[in-house]
């Protein structure tokens, strides 16, 4: 089963419209954009969520999406919030890996030809999944550009990826379709105007699940 996750949620009100569609994961970005949240506002999320995982017959897991801050850093506003993961999506080398083995992690790669990335192609350990997105420079995703759909479906027949990059509920299930990836990911594809969209989470989340 495709798992999915909704990313950049800034409130606990579209948090909850996730949890109760059937999201696997919610991402919650700390690194400095127009989708930040502060740690108070993220503690307000994990709350609500735990809560109504509980009535729920399933419970996301709330991760943590950071750009090019350290390992300890990351680890204590983790811990801070109760989330689950932690999400890379700058230019973290692959020592990271090591520096946070005991923390779920979620590696963003844009098939930059950068040596970092080719480290984290070629390492392999079971804490550690990759995001593919869209290459765009100077940006570190939320863009809305298509990932590479033909590199992510090669990349995902040897391992487990999370497909990122222009996804909304009109182009998900032919992204599954076409990659196979162990989950999809979703951040602008569900907004408008730059505002997570109620309707727009519950539609991706019908139109990947069908897509099954």
């Amino acid at each position: 089963m495709v798992s999915i996750k909704i990313c950049g949620l800034c409130s606990v009100e579209h948090a909850l419209v996730a949890t109760e569609a059937g999201a696997d994961l919610l991402g919650c970005v700390f690194a400095p954009s127009r989708r930040q949240i502060t740690l108070a506002v993220a503690r307000q999320i994990s709350e609500a969520v735990r809560a109504a995982s509980t009535l729920l017959a399933h419970q996301p897991q709330l991760v943590g999406v950071f750009v090019n801050e350290t390992p300890e850093r990351m680890r204590e506003m983790v811990h801070a919030c109760d989330f689950d993961a932690i999400q890379l999506s700058g230019d973290e080398p692959p020592l990271f890996a090591e520096a946070l083995a005991d923390i779920p992690l979620i590696k963003a790669i844009r098939f930059d030809g950068s040596e970092a990335e080719a480290g984290w192609l070629a390492l392999e350990q079971p804490h550690v999944r990759l995001l593919v997105d869209a290459h765009v420079p100077g940006s570190y995703g939320g863009a809305g550009v298509t990932a590479d759909w033909q590199r992510a479906t090669e990349l995902a027949q040897h391992r487990p990826i999370l497909l990122a990059g222009g996804l909304n509920p009109s182009n998900v299930a032919a992204a599954i379709h076409a990659v196979r990836p162990w989950g999809v990911d979703v951040s602008s594809g569900v907004e408008t105007q730059g505002t997570k969209d109620t309707a727009k989470i519950r539609a991706f989340l019908a139109a990947a699940r069908a897509a099954l």
